[in-house]
């Protein structure tokens, strides 16, 4: 079968840290006003917001997020956040849901956590922090504001808001652009939302507090957390931006800084002087620098930068030029950052990458085999194998690298697109068909989901066919709620 017509778009616009808020509280209207449709006339509240509408709620935000905002996929930058996450963790006490993370692609210096335990973290924060400390700082006092549940007790305290500005809030988040739609959200919701979710000086203090406590218990430099207070707080200064929600709520923001800061310096000294190790720290900020900053601030940066290993500094070269098409240029320097890091498997990932791209197949085939050796984890060197071996014809070995990769990656749109197409182009077209589909979900493309899911629904023989297409159907009726 021919490559069928398939264009992943362009990424939207993301929703700021104020509307996710707004989001949550929608979602909470969805899970709680059913309910009360037939309930008893004077049961206007919401009442006890119990652990399983929590986890009911964090999954249906979940899904929400992902079908909004760009996700980033790859595995060397998401493990990163999802090992910071789980280190802290182990840690507190045991919770009712495991902690799920995903890193958003926005330049705000944000990260925020859900009822449910699922973790969000923006590349700005990644990118603009100085040390791995100071981004766990941030996540454990998201963490705290989970696990004392501030969220849920705020939502339960919602009873007190009168169905008109509830009515209001989801009004004002669904209707069109226009002036009368910007009314109704800054109006109405700025009350609903500072009586719902807004976090009390008592939530922020004790988040501050467990979060600098955890902080400590999980063997990070303390000053992690009034670290990236400063930072966040400076470069919005800079910016002209607003303070996330985090520091923009009582006490002040230079208060907070100042007793955290405080609260570091009476601590014994093997905790207060622990050092951070930026190591892995550094690489994932050259590949989030390299691959989606402004390209003439990164190349100012890789060329600047001294405390840069020389080898990641080549390397993120190497991928800026190949963003400019500067093929040779970029070759250049891939070469240079492999011949003084041959055994990085980060380095030899993205040189071979580069080189499948331009289309050198055997350059490409060596570096991504080592890449391979040296790191088996590394599920974009297996997956851009994968399309090498699919280029020369060993199918069956490269659906073995495929469905390895997905095991692990079940919502990479990117996958799918390439797995689906491969399978097309060797007559299996019902299977092309459903990865085509599944790429064109997790792309929030609802034209090209209802076309591939009716061609897959006309190929389906078999009754495990038709199951695969039950199960696809449940994933697209979670993401359409929300389209």
């Amino acid at each position: 079968m021919a490559a069928p017509e398939f264009t992943i778009p362009r990424y939207r616009r993301p929703v700021r840290r104020r509307y996710a808020a707004l989001l949550i509280a929608v979602l909470c209207l969805n899970l709680v006003l059913a309910p009360l449709a037939a309930a008893p006339a004077h049961a206007f509240g919401f009442g006890e917001f119990t652990v399983k509408d929590e986890i009911e709620l964090g999954k249906k935000f979940r899904v929400l997020v992902k079908s909004r905002l760009p996700i980033i996929e790859d595995p060397e930058i998401a493990d990163y956040v999802r090992e910071l996450v789980a280190r802290l963790q182990a840690v507190i006490p045991p919770q009712p849901f495991p902690f799920e993370t995903s890193v958003v692609l926005d330049n705000n210096m944000n990260a925020f956590a859900t009822p449910g335990g699922y973790v969000f973290v923006y590349t700005g924060l990644l990118l603009n922090l100085e040390n791995e400390s100071e981004v766990a700082g941030v996540l454990a006092h998201e963490l705290a504001h989970v696990t004392q549940r501030h969220v849920a007790k705020r939502i339960e305290a919602a009873q007190k808001v009168s169905l008109l500005s509830m009515a209001g809030l989801l009004a004002g988040l669904l209707l069109g652009k226009g002036e009368a739609k910007d009314a109704m959200l800054f109006g109405t919701a700025a009350a609903t939302q500072a009586a719902m979710l807004n976090y009390s000086r008592t939530d922020e203090r004790e988040a501050d507090q467990m979060g600098m406590q955890n902080l400590i218990k999980a063997g990070f430099s303390p000053w992690g957390l009034p670290g990236a207070f400063k930072h966040i707080q400076n470069q919005q200064w800079r910016s002209g931006g607003g303070v996330p929600q985090y520091l923009s709520t009582h006490p002040d923001v230079q208060q907070r800084i100042q007793y955290l800061s405080n609260q570091v310096r009476l601590l014994p000294a093997a905790q207060r002087e622990i050092k951070d190790d930026n190591t892995r720290f550094r690489r994932i900020q050259t590949l989030i620098r390299a691959r989606f900053a402004d390209q003439e601030a990164a190349m100012h940066y890789f060329n600047n930068s001294g405390s840069l290993p020389p080898e990641l500094a080549l390397m993120g070269k190497g991928i800026v030029y190949a963003r400019q098409n500067k093929i040779s240029t970029a070759a250049d320097f891939f070469d240079q950052a492999v011949s003084l890091a041959p055994s990085d498997a980060l380095v030899l990932r993205e040189a071979g990458r580069f080189h499948y791209n331009k289309g050198d197949s055997k350059r490409a085939a060596g570096l991504l085999q080592r890449a391979v050796m040296n790191n088996p984890h590394d599920l974009m060197a297996l997956f851009f194998f994968a399309r090498l071996l699919a280029d020369n014809g060993q199918v069956d070995k490269a659906v073995e690298y495929y469905r390895q990769v997905l095991q692990k990656l079940p919502e990479d749109s990117e996958v799918h697109y390439y797995y689906g197409r491969m399978l097309g182009e060797n007559n299996r077209l019902f299977e092309g068909h459903l990865q085509l589909a599944y790429s064109a979900l997790y792309a929030n493309n609802k034209r090209k989901v209802e076309f591939h899911r009716k061609q897959a629904e006309t190929l389906a023989r078999t009754e495990d066919d038709k199951a695969e297409l039950e199960r696809f159907d449940t994933r697209h009726a979670e993401r359409a709620e929300f389209w």
